[in-house]
C-alpha cells in the first residue's frame, strides 16, 4: 500500500489548497473562458460532485461513493460520487456539492474541508461536472443516513486504485468521430462487487493524479466533448 506522499491530513489539505485547475473550456465568462470561441457556446447546465476523502486506521486515503437507487430513471445502480445539479441558491460550486452530500447521504458539511476543485468535466448529456474536493478528518463522526429515493448503498475505496491497472479493465470507444478509452474498476467489498466507470472514473483518476502527483499507469485517452454554437438547441440532459 503506497501512502500520499505528505501523510498528515492538515499537510495534504495545505497541499490540495495550491492546486489551480485549468480554465474551463465551458465557461461562457470572457475572462475565465480557455478560449475566445468558447464564450460563444451554449452554456450548459452545471454540476458539481463530492470527492470526499479520509484516511482509515491504517493511514490508507480512501474515497466515499454510492450506488444510485435502483429506481431512479437514469443511471440507476450506477456507482456515483455524491452530487448533482446547481441549484438557484448554491452560492458556488462546493455549496452544490456538500447540499447534495448531505441529501443523498446525510453528510454534514462541517465535517468536510473544502480543499480544491478540479479540472471540469462534460458528460454526454453535455452536462459540465465540477469535482469538489473534500477532506473529511474524522471519520468516526460521519453517520450516513441514506436517502432511498436515491442512494441503495454507500461504500469507500482506496484512492489510489484509480492509478493502478490491477483492478481496471476497458473499452475503446468512439463518440462523433473520436476514440477514447472507457475505463472500468472492479471493487469487491464481502459477498458485494461494484463497478466504477464511465464520467465518475474519468473524475476519479484525475482526482487521484492530483493528489499523488503522479500520472496513471496507464493511458487515460480521454474524450473531448464539443459544445454547440449558442444558436443551436442543447441535446436533452437527464
Amino acid at each position: 500500500m503506497e501512502k500520499v506522499s505528505d501523510t498528515s491530513i492538515e499537510a495534504l489539505i495545505r497541499r490540495l489548497r495550491l492546486h489551480q485547475a485549468p480554465p474551463s473550456p465551458y465557461s461562457g465568462d470572457p475572462s475565465t473562458a480557455a478560449t475566445p470561441a468558447a464564450a460563444n457556446l451554449f452554456q450548459p447546465r452545471r454540476a458539481a460532485v463530492l470527492v470526499c476523502l479520509f484516511h482509515d486506521a491504517a493511514g490508507e486515503l480512501r474515497v466515499l461513493l454510492t450506488k444510485r437507487a435502483s429506481s431512479l430513471s437514469t443511471h440507476s445502480g450506477e456507482v456515483a460520487l455524491p452530487g448533482g445539479k446547481a441549484e438557484e441558491g448554491d452560492a458556488d460550486d462546493a455549496a452544490t456539492a456538500l447540499r447534495e452530500a448531505k441529501e443523498e447521504i446525510g453528510l454534514d458539511p462541517t465535517l468536510v474541508t473544502v480543499v480544491s476543485s478540479l479540472e471540469h468535466f462534460l458528460s454526454k448529456h453535455l452536462l459540465v461536472v465540477v469535482p469538489v474536493v473534500g477532506i473529511l478528518s474524522d471519520i468516526q463522526a460521519f453517520k450516513p443516513v441514506l436517502d432511498v429515493d436515491e442512494v441503495d448503498d454507500i461504500f469507500d475505496v482506496p484512492l489510489e486504485m484509480f492509478l493502478k491497472d490491477e483492478r481496471r479493465r476497458s473499452e475503446e470507444r468512439e463518440w462523433m468521430g473520436q476514440a477514447f478509452t472507457l475505463h472500468h474498476f472492479d471493487y469487491e467489498k464481502g459477498d458485494k462487487t461494484y463497478v466504477i466507470w464511465g464520467l465518475t472514473a474519468g473524475i476519479l483518476i484525475h482526482a487521484a493524479s492530483v493528489v499523488y502527483q503522479r500520472p496513471p499507469d496507464f493511458a487515460e485517452r480521454r474524450v473531448q466533448f464539443n459544445l454547440p454554437k449558442c444558436s443551436k438547441e442543447p441535446s436533452p440532459m437527464p
